[in-house]
């Protein structure tokens, strides 16, 4: 078996921590997949993702540290990944990153073989579970929607896309289906 890192985008809204959750309830236990916590300068919520919360000059002690295997800023906060986070890749698991569209590029370059995983969901969806949200201002929320952009895959890596706008285990079946599709993917058998 090869391992693979799955590289997971998508729009604000899209709901991909709510659809990871429900996946990392699914999958055997035993099965040999890990999910990179991410280390960002703000706070836990108690209905998001957990991260590691540092502060920014935290964050940038890390960084001159050179403790990320990844790293970049999307909508005024810093994120990365720290290598250890990526370790199990070593160990042949497959490993979830949480990733951004932006760094796309960057973490292609250095995983040329990662699988895209594109979480999205048609704009109107995208709009009013921002604006249930109740975090960001209606123009935030539109300026956040113009910026939902075509996603544009680097070559040589593969893409699974998800519309996550049904229900959320509908969408999760999808999703287990897809991964099943791919080659290596464990069976837990």
């Amino acid at each position: 078996m090869n391992a693979k890192l799955i590289y997971v985008v998508g729009p604000s809204g899209a709901g991909k921590d709510s659809l990871l959750n429900w996946l990392r309830a699914q999958l055997p236990a035993q099965l040999p997949v890990a999910w990179a916590r991410r280390t960002i300068n703000r706070a836990c919520a108690a209905d998001g993702e957990m991260h590691d919360s540092v502060s920014t000059a935290q964050f940038n002690r890390l960084l001159d540290a050179q403790a990320f295997a990844m790293h970049w800023a999307a909508n005024e906060h810093l994120y990365g990944i720290r290598h250890t986070e990526l370790g199990p890749l070593t160990q042949q698991q497959w490993v979830f990153v949480n990733g951004s569209r932006a760094h796309l590029p960057q973490a292609a370059q250095l995983y040329p073989e990662l699988t895209v995983l594109h979480i999205t969901a048609d704009i109107e969806v995208l709009r009013q579970r921002l604006l249930g949200r109740g975090r960001e201002s209606h123009e935030a929320i539109e300026n956040r929607l113009h910026r939902t952009l075509a996603l544009r895959v680097p070559s040589g890596c593969q893409l699974i896309e998800i519309h996550n706008h049904d229900s959320l285990a509908s969408s999760g079946q999808q999703l287990l289906q897809a991964l099943r599709a791919l080659q290596d993917w464990p069976t837990g058998e």
